[in-house]
């Protein structure tokens, strides 16, 4: 059942323009006319690939060991946050985790989620799923054994599997080493032929460790790539159809505006997760006042929807641990002694749960799950078969469900599986939000 260029900081942050690295290379030219949703893949991509940081702290978690503080990294970190961290480009702006990587006690130099959930160590992070399905306009990601034929509309294994046949916006998809085992799959981001018309270079970009890659190889290389460890190249022919309901035009995110925006990082205050993001309910909100251009800082304003929630008069320097259990939009800005306001840091906080029938569900019958929210909308019930990769499902919630309080789940979602992960996924204009339980299915 198919259920369905940014310059930061001076030299802290740049994201180029996405102009052709080969383009000087003499007798050499794109391959690919005009193709408008490929092309706009191929831009989303690097929004991600592209972009570059520079730790502020040591601390930073990645794949045995640890980013190092004042070294500039290309591409957004990977690491499988799953139901425990989230998601850069789904669950919160590309800006959010800038923010987060300008305030030493934000999250990602606290936080390591390690041994938490598998393949993740970094808070915020992508991984190759979420970063080609960001690039192909998801609302949320496919995992990559579910990009290709075998399970999803809209998409063929291309008939020549060489560089000679390779286009823009192709996927490579490499199957798991050994049963339950781990796949992945990369983007063709640029195909260059030569006067002659033969293919002499491809460019692959992709979420791995450490950050994300990006490879251009020539067309024996790519061909030596592509035939081994039984690796596909996939070409979607169809993307709405490959996507079904899941687009990323029904959601607030990903947001492609914003993300592709030059942000501006608050130099006196940062939040514990950033700047532009939402909180749970009862969650503590930890503000570090920074002043890192020593104005002075004379009183913090920590307003909800415009109005006063509480004035600091003469903070120190440091983290602030503050608990809101009333859902709004939140500021937080400080008076400088010069009397000048500082740029006001922006959040959320927000109510998210829902409430299972019972503990166990028959299989083969439809059911409803019911939802809690505030400030937020509850938006998708995701499944994944813990026993099989491939079985996972989104059910969208609708206007009308959220009115009820509840929606219903289709029999065929728990038909093949005996236990299942459910996440409830939340959004507002700040990003989203998830909350995961576990469920039995029975005969």
């Amino acid at each position: 059942m198919k259920t369905l260029t940014i310059a930061l900081l001076a030299a802290v942050f740049c994201l180029p323009g996405f102009a052709d690295e080969t383009s000087g290379e003499t007798g050499q030219r794109q391959a690919d006319g005009p193709r408008p949703w490929q092309d706009k893949s191929v831009e989303y991509a690097r929004i991600m690939s592209r972009v570059k940081w520079t730790p502020v702290a040591d601390g930073m978690p990645r794949r045995g060991g640890h980013f190092t503080a004042g070294k500039e990294y290309t591409g957004v970190p990977y690491s499988s946050v799953k139901h425990v961290g989230r998601y850069i480009g789904f669950d919160i702006f590309l800006k959010t985790f800038l923010a987060a990587v300008e305030n030493p006690n934000s999250v990602l130099y606290t936080e390591n989620l390690y041994g938490k959930v598998s393949n993740a160590e970094c808070y915020y992070g992508k991984v190759c799923s979420s970063y080609t399905s960001y690039a192909l306009q998801c609302g949320i990601w496919y995992v990559s054994k579910v990009h290709g034929p075998r399970v999803r509309d809209g998409v063929q294994i291309v008939e020549l599997q060489s560089a000679q046949a390779a286009q823009r916006g192709d996927i490579i998809y490499t199957p798991p080493a050994k049963k339950n085992g781990g796949s992945h799959v990369e983007m063709v981001t640029e195909v260059v032929r030569n006067d002659a018309g033969r293919v002499t270079h491809v460019r692959i970009e992709e979420s791995r460790p450490q950050t994300t890659s990006n490879t251009l190889r020539t067309a024996k290389e790519f061909d030596a790539h592509l035939a081994s460890r039984n690796r596909e190249l996939y070409r979607i022919t169809d993307l709405d159809a490959w996507r079904g309901g899941n687009r990323a035009e029904a959601f607030l995110f990903p947001n492609y505006e914003d993300d592709s925006a030059t942000p501006q990082i608050n130099r006196v205050l940062l939040l514990d997760r950033g700047d532009w993001v939402p909180y749970h309910k009862g969650q503590p909100v930890k503000i570090n006042l920074m002043d890192r251009d020593d104005q002075g800082i004379q009183t913090l304003v920590i307003k909800r929807d415009g109005k006063l929630v509480e004035e600091i008069e003469h903070p120190k320097k440091g983290v602030l641990d503050r608990t809101f259990t009333t859902c709004g939009d939140y500021t937080a800005h400080c008076v400088m002694k010069g009397g000048s306001l500082s740029q006001a840091c922006e959040f959320a906080v927000c109510e998210l749960d829902f409430r299972l029938p019972s503990a166990k569900i028959s299989r083969g019958t439809p059911w409803e799950i019911a939802l809690t929210s505030d400030n937020m909308n509850a938006i998708i019930v995701y499944f994944k078969n813990s026993a099989d990769g491939h079985d996972e499902h989104n059910v969208f919630i609708s206007e009308a469900d959220r009115k009820a309080g509840k929606v219903t789940i289709p029999a065929g979602v728990t038909q093949n599986a005996d236990k299942m992960q459910v996440w409830l996924i939340g959004e507002n204009r700040y990003g989203r939000l998830k909350i995961r339980r576990d469920l039995k299915v029975t005969d």
